[in-house]
């Protein structure tokens, strides 16, 4: 009897970890494979914002860039950016990235992403 239990729990464990997929938003991305940034990009907002002179460096323990963001009626908007940085695939990846306007007039959080390695500077799809 005991034989059989032991059988038994090997094949659900044999099951379980068969049956077991790392869910999507936490496998592990190719930053690599992100496209080179390039200026002007259009904004993660939409709205033809177009965003521009958005060049990030390391400084310290952040990665930070003023930009600007240009409207479709040609206002502009100079903005700076503050994100956290993590060491991951031979390069810092720049995530949960703060904005604020230079002015002092609005602020927000952004999803967009940059990924620095050997000099080259990719941005989240």
């Amino acid at each position: 009897m005991r034989r059989w239990k032991l059988g038994l729990a090997a094949l659900a464990l044999a099951t379980a970890v068969t049956l077991f997929k790392i869910p999507e938003g936490l496998a592990e991305e190719n930053y690599e494979s992100w496209a080179v940034l390039k200026n002007p990009f259009e904004s993660t907002g939409g709205g033809g914002v177009m965003i521009g002179e958005y060049n990030p460096v390391i400084v310290g323990s952040k990665c930070v860039t003023n930009f600007t963001a240009t409207l479709p009626d040609g206002k502009v908007y100079y903005n700076a950016v503050e994100f956290e940085i993590v060491q991951v695939q031979g390069g810092t990846l720049c995530t949960e990235g703060k904005w604020r306007a230079r002015d002092g007039s609005a602020s927000g959080t952004t999803p967009f992403r940059v990924f620095i390695k050997d000099g080259v500077t990719r941005r989240s799809p």
